[in-house]
């Protein structure tokens, strides 16, 4: 029996899943999809300059996960842009870890785990996950700097 994979965690929620090469119709375009583990690996890596050891202990996984999480996300962009595919961010097995006032996003903060459900894009509703209220997404503001109406608890994305 294989090993259970481990579930990374990850503290981003791109507003926006896709990208395509301008010009080109959908129905010709071939799509590549990044996870969003992928995607995270990226970020803490290239955007935020963090090291691959303090980047994988922030994620809770082994540096050669996180290694090859990098080689397969930065493949995938290379082929993309070199080949004009479209990018489609969706997937991964992953926990969403909403940033808390208090550094790195642990105790009171953590979100609940998705496969792939939230950041679709401009539409979608958020949600509080301690009372279960729903209101509209907006475009431009991740759900977790939203606070619930009801409780004041940050919101997480449906």
């Amino acid at each position: 029996m294989p090993r259970p994979r481990r579930i990374k965690r990850i503290f981003f929620q791109p507003d926006v899943t896709y990208f395509k090469p301008i010009g080109i119709p959908l129905s010709h375009l071939r799509e590549t999809v990044l996870s969003f583990d992928e995607i995270e690996a990226i970020r803490l890596i290239d955007s935020e300059g963090m090291g691959q050891t303090k980047a994988s202990k922030k994620m809770k996984i082994s540096q050669s996960t996180l290694s090859r999480l990098l080689k397969d996300g930065r493949r995938k962009i290379a082929d993309a842009i070199t080949k004009g595919y479209s990018i489609k961010i969706q997937g991964g097995n992953f926990k969403m870890v909403q940033p808390t006032e208090r550094g790195q996003g642990l105790g009171r903060g953590m979100g609940r785990g998705r496969m792939g459900g939230f950041g679709t894009g401009p539409s979608g509703n958020c949600v509080c996950p301690k009372c279960e209220a729903e209101v509209s997404h907006q475009t431009g503001i991740p759900c977790y700097q939203q606070k619930c109406p009801k409780c004041g608890s940050p919101m997480t994305r449906e």
